[in-house]
């Protein structure tokens, strides 16, 4: 393989590694991962924010107390690199669990993210990103996880996911 050949995989891949960082660290919402797939002079247009990238930082961590779950899942990525610029569009399903006047209801969106990243030095990073919005889906009151899954009762603590203090914080650092 030639070395341009290989330059390009590796990027692509620096790439879609960021892409799938950045959305562990929005569902966890967790500072650090999210502020290592941004430029600090990077912009955000999520349709309902738009700002600089400290500003986004502050309105989705902690994120709202209404919102205490959410689960984004990243589909194909189109990825159009240019030197040290790339146009990356990556389908995604958000899920989004939503406390609405004291009922808990699952709500999901479908759309793409828009992403114009930037490599500087060895790293890839989103310098601007935008939402758009294809399709969303109410699909009513959430499970109540108190009462087991399809009928059988959880036999462990750490089955059910959330937003902080998940099993999966203690996974990622070694347990």
């Amino acid at each position: 393989m030639e070395t341009a050949e290989f330059d390009f995989l590796v990027d692509r891949e620096k790439i879609r590694d960021c892409l799938a960082r950045l959305s562990r660290g929005e569902d966890r919402r967790d500072a650090d991962l999210i502020s290592g797939c941004y430029w600090p002079d990077a912009t955000d247009d999520h349709g309902v924010f738009v700002g600089s990238f400290a500003d986004y930082l502050a309105w989705v961590v902690p994120g709202t107390p209404s919102i205490p779950v959410t689960l984004h899942t990243l589909g194909q990525s189109l990825i159009d690199l240019r030197g040290a610029s790339a146009f990356v569009e990556t389908h995604v399903t958000a899920y989004h669990r939503i406390d609405m006047e004291g009922q808990q209801r699952d709500v999901v969106i479908g759309g793409r993210y828009l992403d114009r990243m930037q490599k500087r030095g060895r790293e890839w990073r989103i310098a601007h990103r935008i939402m758009i919005n294809d399709w969303l889906k109410d699909f009513g009151r959430s499970v109540d996880w108190s009462q087991g899954l399809l009928g059988m009762p959880l036999l462990t603590d750490h089955s059910v996911g959330s937003a902080h203090g998940d099993h999966s914080e203690a996974f990622f650092k070694g347990l």
